[in-house]
């Protein structure tokens, strides 16, 4: 009885502080300091300030500011219009055209940021107004936009996965790892939408471009080496266990700056516009994973989890079942909290149920990934639709519209990922196994 009081008294301040505006880590504060005076004779005070200090002073979560530093250097070099000068040349040749350069520009820019919002704007400001141009429909410009660009949640290094990863205190480069190839196959997925198009929708495809000698394709394919080689040194330090997470971040800003440099992007007031952004976006995280970790702790006390996890094992639900009930009340909470939030606020009470499930954690970490990427572009707050509305200015209605065959290839994914469960879980071990 004590556990059902609880879980009402926290959800209606949890939702009365949300629909005050408070902020999200501040909210997570106040339902868990609501929890520990109440619910135990602990000091909430003292527990705020040991657990928040605890979960605050990570070692695996300096990974998050300095690959968001990142990101935010690259967004403010001339990356975006090197990657599509490097890639248009061989995706013309593709069935769909050049719409592809929204997938693979998103998958490449993804693998060096981290971040969705930065994968869209980065990219999206040099392939809508060059796709408009050469007579593209614009649904198809920005649906495929809009999905390609959540390729930033899933493709290392992934800043949904560094606090999954913090939060369940497992290895951040084994997530990293983890999710190259479903990130990979998802990209696939939306290719493959494109190439349908193509078939399908044979009115609809713009005016041949004319065609390039091979000589000309490989030439203009210089432009992708820089980022490129910053993948490779990023990814392949942690795939062969030269680097850390933190290290490769570490690697990767150095690379990021030589790279900005290069092209003469690097002014200071280039460099201290990233570095504030990169100081906002890590701080509004850390807040959140401070009230999640105070949250966790206040629960704890109630008993909550522990009878939820019970609970769930009286049913004797299939993991089956529990994965298909999880997709769906993650779709809906992405509804109305963007993805690090709908994590950070679950995770106290999902985890046990998982465990005793006997579902892999790091098979769930790319699960959730997954369904929370729908949250970046279904309504009423997809971030994604906002960015991609400041951008075009259409409304998020239409925006949302021309989303919708992407969230279907999102879901289609989340069936693969239960069909092939080896696909989240084999490169992870076969590194691990390797290094042994």
């Amino acid at each position: 009885m004590t556990e059902i009081y609880a879980t009402g008294l926290f959800l209606f301040v949890l939702f009365f502080l949300l629909g005050s505006s408070v902020w999200v880590g501040l909210a997570l504060i106040g339902v868990a300091w609501v929890g520990m005076e109440l619910f135990t004779s602990r000091p909430a005070g003292d527990a705020m300030i040991t657990t928040i200090w605890t979960g605050a002073s990570s070692w695996t979560l300096t990974a998050l500011p300095l690959f968001i530093w990142m990101g935010e250097i690259l967004y403010r070099t001339r990356l975006s219009e090197d990657m599509f000068r490097g890639l248009s040349p061989w995706m013309r040749r593709l069935p769909g055209g050049l719409l592809h350069t929204n997938i693979a520009g998103c998958t490449l820019f993804a693998a060096v940021s981290g971040s969705s919002a930065a994968t869209l704007a980065t990219v999206g400001k040099m392939s809508i107004p060059e796709l408009r141009q050469r007579g593209y429909p614009e649904y198809m410009i920005i649906g495929t936009l809009a999905g390609a660009a959540t390729l930033g949640l899933m493709i290392p290094p992934s800043l949904t996965l560094i606090v999954y990863g913090v939060t369940i205190n497992e290895s951040i480069t084994k997530l990293f790892i983890a999710g190259v190839l479903p990130g990979l196959v998802l990209a696939s997925l939306f290719m493959t939408y494109i190439i349908a198009w193509h078939y399908v929708r044979r009115s609809e495809r713009p005016a041949q471009v004319e065609s390039m000698s091979l000589m000309k394709m490989i030439k203009e394919s210089q432009f992708l080496i820089p980022v490129i080689l910053l993948v490779i040194v990023v990814i392949g330090s942690m795939y062969f266990g030269w680097a850390t997470a933190t290290e490769a971040a570490a690697v990767g800003v150095a690379g990021a700056l030589i790279l900005a440099a290069s092209q003469g992007s690097l002014t200071w007031s280039s460099f201290s516009a990233s570095l504030m952004g990169a100081t906002r976006t890590s701080a509004m995280i850390a807040l959140i994973l401070m009230g999640a970790s105070f949250l966790s702790l206040s629960m704890g006390f109630t008993g909550l989890p522990r009878a939820l996890a019970n609970y769930i094992d009286m049913l004797n639900l299939s993991p089956l079942v529990l994965i298909a009930a999880l997709t769906i009340f993650y779709i809906i909470l992405g509804m109305f909290l963007d993805g690090i939030s709908s994590v950070v606020l679950t995770m106290a009470i999902v985890e046990p149920m998982i465990r005793q499930a006997g579902i892999d954690v790091i098979w769930f970490g790319i699960f959730i990934v997954v369904v929370v990427e729908m949250a970046q572009v279904t309504p009423p707050i997809g971030f994604n639709l906002f960015v991609l509305q400041g951008m075009t200015n259409h409304e998020i209605s239409y925006i949302a519209k021309t989303a919708v065959p992407m969230v279907a290839l999102m879901v289609l994914m989340v069936v693969i990922l239960v069909a092939w469960p080896e696909l989240a879980t084999w490169l992870p071990d076969t590194v691990r196994q390797s290094r042994n």
